[in-house]
């Protein structure tokens, strides 16, 4: 097990197949860039507001609130209003739970995140496991791994039993509600020739207000969300098609071939060809996407 030395320690177990971290902050932060990990995702929030751009949806989480993300799902996070807050971040990979927890449709159905929004009494629950958690972590005392485990196996069964279960994590807020439709108009029409511009027109909105909410709330700037939306697309297509790469590359947006290959190899780190070929070969081992990017845009490490 390894504990980062830092006022907020990050304790690492099973081989760092899972991760725990409590932290408190004060003041605004944000995530530098949006990012993605190959583990599931675990964020209760014991106080305070935090905003979640996950799935293409702007996404409030107010205390006493758990979101879970899948693994390889792009996400960001920044302050709300209220600037202060203090969570519990969770890791971990799926195997280390029995079987009957371990499938990502139970959990996640067809949407990128789930959020439970949880009773009071669910929350005294909740915290009262992650607590003891984080004394395991902090005594190390024996068959320690095996306990947070085990405790990380009863939260599970807690949120699989929570009847206030998942919410389809709509704001009222409608700052985040624009980002929100933003972000769906932009998916809606990816394969057009999209420019802030017009965009902002659409919405009845300067162009200078648009990039700066936009960028803010999901840290993509404008252009660049359009990019990994058709990346995206064009990873999909790839991997579950026969169609020629010149076509793939028309289909989702973009005029020239080589401006195609160019973006896609600098997101993936693979030319269309290769990433179609290692799609082949690995079947079931999921696939590569521009959230691993190769240059290093998109930071691989969670975040806050």
């Amino acid at each position: 097990m390894t504990s980062l030395s830092s006022p907020n320690p990050k304790y690492h177990i099973a081989d760092g197949r899972c991760s725990i971290q409590h932290m408190k902050r004060k003041g605004i932060t944000a995530m530098p860039r949006p990012h993605s990990h190959e583990l599931t995702e675990l964020y209760y929030l014991l106080e305070g507001e935090r905003v979640y751009f996950v799935d293409d949806r702007v996404i409030t989480v107010h205390k006493g609130e758990l979101i879970l993300i899948p693994g390889n799902e792009l996400h960001a996070t920044a302050s709300s209003e209220i600037a202060e807050f203090e969570r519990i971040l969770i890791n971990y990979d799926p195997a280390l739970l029995p079987p009957a927890l371990r499938s990502s449709a139970q959990w996640f159905s067809s949407r990128g995140y789930r959020l439970f929004r949880l009773t009071l009494r669910e929350q005294d629950e909740a915290e009262s496991l992650l607590n003891r958690m984080l004394e395991e972590c902090r005594l190390q005392r024996p068959f320690y791994e095996t306990s947070i485990i085990t405790l990380l196996t009863e939260l599970m069964i807690l949120l699989q039993r929570s009847e206030t279960t998942s919410q389809a994590g709509a704001t009222k807020h409608p700052l985040h509600q624009l980002v929100t439709e933003v972000a769906t108009y932009i998916r809606d029409h990816y394969r057009e020739s999209l420019t802030l511009e017009q965009t902002a027109t659409h919405f009845f909105i300067s162009p200078s207000y648009l990039s700066r909410v936009f960028h803010r709330l999901t840290g993509f700037h404008f252009r660049e969300y359009i990019v990994h939306i058709r990346v995206r697309e064009a990873e999909r297509l790839l991997s579950g098609s026969a169609g020629k790469i010149q076509e793939i590359a028309s289909a989702v947006g973009f005029e020239h071939l080589s401006h195609f290959n160019k973006t896609f190899k600098k997101s993936t780190g693979l030319t269309p060809l290769q990433y179609r070929k290692e799609a082949k070969a690995r079947p079931s081992s999921g696939s590569r996407s521009a959230r691993e990017n190769a240059d290093g845009d998109i930071i691989l490490t969670p975040g806050e």
